[in-house]
């Protein structure tokens, strides 16, 4: 192919007068001596900038030797995409490299030849975006990012820039420790939400158990959320878009990136709300897919069932203790030798689990089945055949690529390749004819091999060794070589981390293809934008109360990298349960947005009735999540459209309590809802923070806490209970319990309207049949309604009006609003009489009151109302109307 021409530059000489500045943050790396800046041009409007590097030279003269030479020459290009975006890309000049394709995360391609410029600074400034980037006049170069508003610098980098060929290094300052937080890099488990000093996020997708704090585990997420204390807790999101396994060194005033590979290419987030951060960033890697309802049901699994048998007595069991089950899953069991797509002749013949599914089917439940990236290599397995005819496997060394996973020796479906996406989507079609399986589990998808590949060139062994394993073990180690070759020639060394993201992709696209519905696939391995496809879990957890707990840190996690659908192993995956662990497992698991208990072979089995406390634990927690069914679909409609996360940490509703920063034993769902679960044996209380307002239970809907500005209060926490509260101001749809979702969809709605201070709450609905591909658009039939509340007359009287925003769902109009509760009614006494009004006319409804604030002054007296017998169409805009006499 040709190349274009490079046109002449209009050189802006940036004359580097000053020798090589030292840092505060450890001056020139050892492993290069920096770039200066030879030339730079800025477009007139002075949204885009490229600029020349030339390698400087090292203390010898020449390129410093440590882990190769130095790239010698480099473009710059920064570019304001948006006025909340920033793309910042340092590549080759001479040479195209390794980048994420564009099919993975489309975005604007850089424009390198700018066809009109002005003179002046190296600075990208416009009166519309927050955010600037200029280029430090000193040499060697160096770059920062600040917020135009405020003056604050978000990202500035030392002088120490190395770009070898596969060894990259940049550092960036961070302000003085207790000024930012930073929030994200992973996939790891953490002690702790908030980053910690002088901690290292390797990433290289790696089969590591989840119950292993600190390590590099099956996904890579190179994006940070950083929240500044001060200024209201304004945030920003940063994200190196790099595919490369790295090492990214946090050390609370500095954030290294150590990258083997790839381009350094940034970008750089404005927010400055949290919300704002992931709606620009989902805005670039692609918005969440929409889950099916069902899939917001409970889930039941283990590794180790039987028979069909045995599953039928697990869903027997469920419905005999009265607890919700929505989804039965089966792990590798049903397979014929651990082959995908058969069934084991003996223990799950194909005659006896097709009429397994359709009872399940019938009870409108679903049913989930695992399958793994390696093909069993044997000859008289079709799938295997159809693989090798459609020569669609992973090559190393001149051949198809053979490692061991469970099946024995297998070979690895190459997802780069296009004819793997259809080979994998006929398979998957051919099975559903035999067993009409709702959604797809992908596991082993680092990918995992149980063999230790040799080296086979410098692949397999760069200069440069990440802290794989955290001791710095070899990158083949557990998994396929990194020398072996994917289709078009791209080296999985640059390659590896996209796996799961490109099976989860295929998967998705089969079963919608299939199926005409939107799927559901589950996925171990994640990378940026899997969220398009893919629900995530945290992986083999242990059943241990340490579990339980960071267990929510990676729940929050994920809901910033953009896979909202998170939840872990409900009791623990590894090691043997306790009935007390169990009991507040569910308890904290029931509001997991993916909700599932789930345990390994050979370990006690953990199914919820077992135990009659945790039972009574289930029903009540599950009981509760079932009847905020319709409160969790519409956040994934928000997550859909937005990207918000459906579980979310307290600062992104409270960014301005700098109390709420460290809070990751509490989390909230949608920004109202507060979940405060008992995280130790034998504990009686927990003790929560709650943010400045009005907090009620929703239990029995009484005013917990009234606050003026946040504090921590003690709470009982009987064995079978979780705290769960609603903040003032919100609005929640509610319906009635029942054992599965397709039921509690068929059940009447309740509004919860929770009373801020100033009397005036708010809330939305949205509604569709919840499994159309489409969540939102023009061949898909959805309703959105939007709720307010507020008191007149000094609080006697309280109006609820709906205001419908889109209406193409037809059972909305069916759909009726039976009961409304009020909570947070100030008065001096309970009410002598009501007057309700729906749409101006006197209705003849039921009413009930609740006490006040029990007679603590803080809380002061404020009732409950409960207004019942009501029939308002939810799909038609209503003015509801409650006079209260005394």
């Amino acid at each position: 192919m040709a190349t274009r021409a490079r046109p002449p530059l209009v050189l802006l000489l940036c004359l580097c007068l000053a020798s090589c500045l030292s840092s505060a943050i450890g001056g020139v790396s050892a492993a290069g001596s920096g770039y200066r800046t030879t030339a730079f041009l800025v477009d007139e409007e002075g949204r885009r900038l490229r600029a020349e590097l030339a390698a400087v030279a090292g203390a010898g003269g020449g390129s410093t030797a440590a882990y190769g030479d130095d790239v010698q020459r480099l473009d710059v290009y920064a570019s304001l995409e948006t006025d909340s975006r920033l793309h910042v890309r340092i590549a080759d000049a001479d040479g195209p490299r390794w980048e994420v394709p564009q099919d993975v995360i489309p975005r604007p391609s850089p424009e390198f030849f700018l066809q009109t410029s002005r003179p002046g600074r190296p600075v990208l400034s416009t009166a519309t975006s927050d955010l600037t980037f200029a280029i430090h006049a000193s040499s060697p170069f160096r770059f920062a990012v600040s917020r135009r508003s405020t003056g604050d610098v978000l990202f500035d980098t030392s002088p120490n820039l190395v770009f070898k060929d596969r060894y990259l290094e940049l550092t960036s300052s961070l302000p003085p420790p207790g000024r930012a937080s930073l929030y994200g890099l992973g996939e790891q488990t953490k002690r702790t939400f908030r980053l910690q000093r002088n901690d290292t996020f390797t990433l290289w997708n790696s089969d590591i158990a989840a119950g292993n704090v600190d390590l590099n585990l099956y996904g890579s997420h190179p994006f940070y959320m950083d929240v500044r204390s001060g200024g209201g807790g304004a945030a920003h999101g940063v994200l190196l878009l790099n595919s490369n396994g790295m090492d990214v060194i946090y050390g609370g005033s500095y954030v290294t990136y150590k990258v083997i590979g790839g381009v350094l290419d940034f970008y750089f987030f404005a927010g400055p709300s949290p919300l704002a951060v992931v709606d620009q960033y989902t805005q670039l890697i692609g918005r969440p897919a929409p889950m099916p309802y069902w899939s917001f049901g409970f889930h039941q699994c283990r590794w180790g069932y039987k028979n069909v048998s045995d599953l039928e007595g697990v869903v027997a069991g469920y419905a005999k203790a009265r607890i919700p089950l929505d989804v039965m899953w089966t792990d590798i069991d049903y397979m014929d030798a651990f082959k995908d797509f058969t069934l084991d002749p003996a223990n799950f013949p194909a005659d006896r689990l097709r009429p397994f599914v359709d009872r399940l089917h019938r009870n409108g439940q679903k049913y989930v089945v695992i399958i793994d990236p390696g093909i069993s290599v044997n000859a008289t397995y079709g799938t295997f055949i159809r693989a090798i005819k459609e020569d669609i496997f992973l090559k190393w060394n001149g051949s198809n690529y053979l490692g061991v996973v469970w099946p024995g020796n297998v070979s690895f479906p190459d997802f780069l390749n296009p004819r793997a996406a259809e080979f994998w989507a006929r398979e998957i079609a051919a099975f559903r004819r035999t067993l009409p399986v709702d959604g797809l589990w992908i596991d082993m998808n680092e990918i995992s091999n149980f063999v230790d590949p040799p080296p086979l060139n410098a692949l397999d062994d760069p200069p440069y060794r990440i802290d794989n394993s955290g001791v710095r073990r070899p990158i083949n180690n557990k998994t396929v070589p990194a020398s072996a070759v994917h289709y078009g020639g791209v080296a999985e060394y640059d390659a590896h981390n996209l796996f799961g993201f490109l099976e989860a992709r295929a998967t998705h696209d089969a079963l919608l293809r299939d199926t005409g519905r939107r799927p559901f696939v589950l996925s171990r391995s994640t990378f940026v934008g899997s969220g398009r496809y893919t629900a995530h879990w945290t992986g083999d957890n242990f059943a241990t109360w340490d579990d339980l707990r960071y267990s929510i840190n990676t729940m929050l996690s994920f809901g910033l990298f953009g896979i909202p659908m998170i939840g872990a192993d409900i009791c623990g995956f590894g090691g043997n349960t306790t009935e007390e662990l169990c009991s507040r497992w569910i308890q904290l698991g029931a509001f997991y947005p993916f909700s599932r208990d789930h345990s390994a072979i050979g370990t006690v089995r953990r199914e919820l009735y077992l135990w009659e406390s945790v039972a009574r634990s289930a029903r009540k927690a599950l009981g509760l999540r079932y009847r905020l069914l319709p409160y969790l679909y519409t956040l994934m409609y928000e997550a859909h459209t937005t990207g918000a996360p459906i579980a979310r940490p307290l600062f992104f509703s409270y960014p301005g309590d700098v109390a709420t920063y460290g809070i990751d034993r509490q989390f909230l769902l949608g920004r109202g809802v507060l979940v405060s679960p008992v995280l130790e044996p034998g504990a009686t209380t927990v003790t929560a923070y709650f943010p400045a307002g009005r907090w009620f239970s929703l239990y029995d809907f009484s005013l917990a806490v009234a606050t003026k500005t946040g504090k921590r209060v003690t709470l009982p926490a009987p064995a079978d209970t979780v705290n769960v509260h609603v903040a003032g101001g919100n609005i929640l749809p509610l319906q009635q319990p029942a054992l599965t979702s397709s039921r509690v969809r068929q059940s009447v709605v309740h509004l919860l309207v929770a009373l801020a201070e100033d009397g005036t709450a708010t809330g939305d609905l949205f509604l569709d049949d919840g499994e159309s591909p489409e969540m939102v658009g023009a061949r898909s039939r959805w309703s959105q309604i939007k709720f307010s509340g507020a008191t007149e007359s000094g609080g006697s009287v309280v109006r609820v009006r709906s205001h419908v925003v889109h209406d193409s769902y037809a059972p909305s109009r069916t759909m009726v609003i039976a009961k409304v509760v009020l909570m947070g009614l100030r008065s001096p006494a309970p009410p002598k009489g009501f007057a309700v009004y729906a749409n101006g006319v006197q209705v003849n409804a039921s009413t009930a009151v609740d006490g006040g604030g029990g007679g603590n002054p803080e809380k002061g007296a404020l009732g409950v109302a409960h207004v019942g017998g009501l029939s308002l169409v939810v799909g038609q805009e209503f003015d509801l109307k409650v006079v209260m006499t005394y």
